[in-house]
């Protein structure tokens, strides 16, 4: 028979695979009495989980929503299915929950068994992401972000090589203090001790990450946080432009098609506005033409001017094609 604490834990994942086990169906999956079970639920209650009894003939245990999270038991397949998840959220982060899949991704890789890190890097590796044609993604390796985001939550000096635009590859030693997620790229936010001032760093231009051991205390960050520092830094960048169209089809037709790439609003009961923005024109013109209905551009200007271009190349193409064989 297993020790108590190994089938506590084996009694945890049971009930949270489960919404309702029976008394007698659990007692024999763990191959206690039932005696024996009512112990290790009320142990697993001492612990803090809200598990919920009912009696009866058809009697059995659930466990119920309580005031926090309790700890989560996961199998092999659920550990990989979350990482490849958590991954996936990273990359193309949704806005507010972006930086927080970092955080649970590091928490997960960081226990992860050897086994399992190289069944998720075989996902990963074989999987062919949807990205519009467009090429402003982060682009930003999981291992990276992993790293990174521990250094971050450590305290721990952090050393990478880093290729700025336009510039050679130099080799950074830095006190890293938060990732920020802005504009489907990410940004680490540190004080460069080699050039004694802080600085923000794209990760997806930023390789071999290491820690060093060495924890440092934090320096007061010269702006108000880290998502404001970075976009200080970015204001003599190009806008991205922001572009409004009115699509003639249903806004929850339109919405399925552009996901989270778009704003959609209702204008009418066949008729809708939808809004992008884009570091390039190319994919919002793409996304519209993809969209199989017709459509009026509000702005900007030099999307129509686009649009006129791909048109009268499109004409010539299928005039070309019009007489071969």
């Amino acid at each position: 028979m297993a020790n108590t604490s190994t089938r506590t834990l084996r009694l945890l994942s049971l009930l949270q695979t489960h919404r309702f086990w029976p008394g007698e169906e659990l007692a024999d999956r763990l191959g206690v009495s039932v005696r024996t079970l009512r112990r290790d639920v009320d142990r697993l209650r001492e612990l803090g989980y809200p598990v919920e009894a009912q009696r009866g003939v058809d009697g059995g245990y659930q466990l119920a929503a309580g005031a926090a999270l309790p700890p989560l038991v996961i199998d092999d397949e659920e550990a990989v299915a979350l990482a490849v998840g958590l991954q996936a959220a990273a990359e193309s982060p949704v806005e507010g929950v972006g930086e927080a899949s970092v955080r649970v991704l590091a928490k997960v890789v960081q226990v992860m068994p050897a086994r399992l890190r190289r069944r998720v890097e075989a996902l990963r590796a074989m999987t062919v992401p949807v990205d519009w044609g467009t090429s402003t993604g982060s682009g930003v390796d999981p291992d990276v972000l992993t790293v990174v985001a521990l250094a971050c939550r450590d305290g721990e000096r952090l050393r990478f090589s880093y290729t700025a635009a336009s510039a050679p590859r130099t080799e950074r030693h830095v006190e890293p203090h938060r990732l920020v997620s802005l504009d489907r790229r990410w940004y680490l936010v540190a004080y460069d001790l080699d050039r004694a001032d802080w600085r923000s760093f794209r990760l997806d231009r930023l390789t071999t990450p290491q820690g060093s051991g060495a924890r440092f205390a934090q320096r007061p960050l010269p702006a108000a946080d880290a998502a404001e520092f970075v976009r200080a830094g970015r204001s003599g960048m190009p806008r991205p432009h922001r572009v409004e169209a009115l699509v003639e089809a249903p806004a929850e037709r339109v919405r399925a098609h552009v996901g989270r790439w778009g704003e959609v609003e209702e204008a009418g009961a066949e008729r809708c506005r939808l809004v992008m923005t884009a570091d390039s024109l190319d994919w919002p013109a793409m996304a519209l033409g993809s969209l199989g209905a017709e459509f009026q551009v509000v702005r900007p200007p030099e999307l129509r001017e686009l649009l006129g271009e791909w048109a009268a190349r499109f004409g010539r193409a299928a005039g070309a094609g019009a007489g071969a064989e």
